[in-house]
């Protein structure tokens, strides 16, 4: 379905109120995927993105924002120096002392001028957030939707320094401009609220995130276990957060590069594993693959083996392809060519050698499907749903259930594409 800002704009409310909720699914999904998408580009952000408005028969599924104003004072601020925000959505019944927490997730920010763009989007500001959000997937209330977590507390922290919750305010005044560099200290100032909600209390907790959220779940992972040292369990979910730093198709290390630029900007390396710091070059320690030889908490790793965010910015960055040879495969992949493929299987191989060591753990899970796809845990569709993406007949949803309460060993590995029949393929128009 190729969903346009125009499109939505011109065919006008009678035709929206047409739309089904998985048709809602997908088109906020475009959406908030192309919002990603663009974060890469340091001149993409000249004004707001449209966003679709929510279903006209559902409100049961939204919830506010709450602005937190604390902050301020303690000097946990957004990229502009607005206060950070979250959803939160008390519990219910069996679910009302255990907690789920997500991350929100939209890329990095490397450079004075893509961070100064940024912070006039709901990526760098919460003036831009909008007020109320749809919880679905991993975070609907509704037991057909999200059978083991949908009565547990639930928030979404939103997303807003432009470095996975881990930059330093360091290099604020070599900037020359009115940027504040506060991951770090507003995942504080966040937990610390959410503690004093209850979330100190807690019987059981799961911090999750998508994207750069996975990654900041990754680098956060084993510090939220600390802070609950009462709780039985604690684990943590990187949905799409498992970023290679692997060369493009020209050979060049765009990735390592940019994170490069990011690590620098905002002091990252602060945040990262000590160890690792110590003996390789700061930015090769953003990467995930190292980040989890350092983790003690159990982690599950849900990835699409054919990431199309990583294809489109690690494997095909547009910098590597001058002539459009990959243009319509890396929109889509039924349009690549038998010799892509072959390239993208490649880029499935290094991702599964990456996962080697993670697969001997006992205590972590995977869920490594083979879709064109990016994030999945949020959307019904893609997280638990008659339709949803499955490996061994089990859904994401299922497979993370079985994982964090016990109920079996997870270490689901699809088959190369164009294998399994149930995959949700994007296709960007």
């Amino acid at each position: 379905m190729a969903l346009t800002i125009s499109n939505l704009r011109s065919r006008g409310l009678a035709w929206l109120r047409r739309w089904s909720k998985k048709e809602w699914a997908i088109a906020i999904g475009v959406f908030t995927i192309t919002l990603f998408a663009l974060t890469l580009i340091p001149d993409s952000f000249t004004e707001p993105l449209y966003t679709p408005p929510p279903p006209l028969d559902s409100t049961a599924d939204f919830v506010d924002l709450t602005l937190l104003h604390k902050a301020k004072p303690r000097g946990a601020l957004c990229l502009d120096g607005s206060v950070p925000a979250y959803h939160f959505h008390k519990g219910f019944g069996s679910g009302s002392a255990n907690w789920l927490l997500h991350i929100e997730g939209g890329g990095w920010c490397n450079s004075v001028a893509s961070c100064s763009l940024r912070k006039k989007t709901a990526l760098g500001s919460s003036n831009y957030m909008e007020p109320r959000v749809r919880f679905s997937g991993i975070l609907s209330p509704d037991p057909s939707q999200n059978p083991d977590f949908f009565n547990w507390n639930k928030v979404k922290i939103r997303y807003c320094d432009g470095a996975s919750f881990a930059g330093h305010s360091d290099n604020e005044l070599k900037t020359g401009d009115e940027l504040f560099f506060r991951g770090q200290l507003i995942w504080k100032v966040v937990m610390d609220e959410l503690l004093s909600l209850g979330l100190s209390r807690a019987k059981q907790a799961l911090l999750s995130g998508c994207s750069a959220g996975g990654l900041a779940t990754l680098i956060h992972c084993d510090d939220f276990r600390k802070l609950l040292p009462e709780v039985g369990t604690v684990k943590c979910l990187a949905d799409a957060g498992f970023f290679l730093n692997e060369k493009d198709v020209l050979g060049n290390l765009t990735m390592r590069s940019f994170y490069h630029d990011v690590l620098t900007l905002q002091g990252v390396a602060e945040s990262l594993p000590k160890e690792c710091v110590a003996k390789s070059e700061p930015s090769e320690c953003l990467f995930p693959h190292q980040i989890i030889k350092n983790i003690n908490t159990p982690v599950f790793l849900v990835n699409p083996a054919y990431d199309f965010w990583q294809i489109q910015h690690i494997l095909i960055p547009d910098s590597s392809d001058p002539r459009g040879y990959w243009q319509k495969c890396r929109r889509n992949i039924h349009n690549c060519s038998p010799s892509q493929i072959e390239i993208l299987h490649g880029f499935r191989d290094s991702l599964l050698r990456a996962l080697s060591d993670f697969q001997r753990n006992k205590e972590g899970g995977v869920f490594i499907n083979s879709c064109f796809a990016h994030c999945q845990t949020w959307m019904a569709e893609t997280w638990h749903s008659a339709s949803s993406p499955r490996i061994n007949s089990k859904t994401i949803a299922e497979s993370v259930g079985d994982w964090y309460f016990n109920r079996r060993v997870v270490k689901q590995v699809d088959c190369p594409y164009p294998c399994n029949p149930t995959c949700i393929h994007m296709d960007f128009p």
